[in-house]
């Protein structure tokens, strides 16, 4: 059990350039139901393989839950109400949201769960969140499955970095003047957990985009 404020919201371990990072925070089960949801998930809306404006396919495959989904084509960055195949996006699962108002603390929803899959060999370049509307909410990130150097920069792209191995049932908020920091993954540990079928990384990311 984790240690709590005096509101109920749990303590972090950690704060690495404003980001509240709690290691372990889902247990083993929490881990593989919240795995089992996201399975759903992605058989309602299967993960694509985005590319960037410039035409570059990502080596990361993606998916959604929730009001909107983050999509990313030659078009450019942006939210949509449908999966590109044109269903809608699934509900974001009940303990996904459970799980948002524990960290945050806030009554507020998300509009979206973002699905990032990393197989082996698949990295995220350094990047801000900045494709909603108010960056006063804040964003909370899930890490299931193999374990992945997270690397956080400043607000400006450039200068001195820090990083983290994160593993499966770690939970990050990147909230206050933390919101737009620079983030990515460098590398996933392969063959580090079990916990995804057919190996690898679900990594989830919650937010308010209107």
């Amino acid at each position: 059990m984790s240690e709590t404020d005096r509101h109920g919201r749990p303590v972090p371990a950690l704060v690495v350039r404003g980001v509240e990072v709690f290691p372990g925070l889902l247990d083993p089960a929490a881990q593989a139901a919240l795995v089992a949801e996201i399975a759903a998930v992605m058989a309602l809306a299967p993960p694509v393989q985005p590319e960037t404006r410039f035409g570059r396919k990502m080596s990361v495959r993606m998916t959604s839950a929730g009001k909107y989904g983050w999509v990313s084509d030659r078009r450019g960055y942006r939210y949509e109400t449908r999966h590109p195949s044109g269903v809608a996006w699934p509900p974001i699962p009940a303990p996904v949201l459970s799980l948002w108002h524990r960290v945050t603390g806030v009554d507020r929803a998300p509009d979206c769960c973002l699905v990032n899959l990393y197989r082996e060999g698949a990295r995220m370049g350094l990047h801000q969140d900045r494709d909603e509307a108010d960056f006063g909410w804040p964003i909370v990130s899930v890490s299931l499955g193999d374990e992945a150097r997270f690397r956080i920069g400043g607000l400006e792209r450039g200068g001195p970095t820090d990083s983290l191995w994160l593993k499966s049932g770690d939970v990050l908020v990147m909230g206050g003047a933390a919101r737009l920091v620079h983030h990515g993954i460098d590398r996933v540990r392969g063959g580090s957990s079990t916990l995804i079928e057919g190996g690898g990384r679900i990594n989830l990311t919650l937010r308010v985009v209107d």
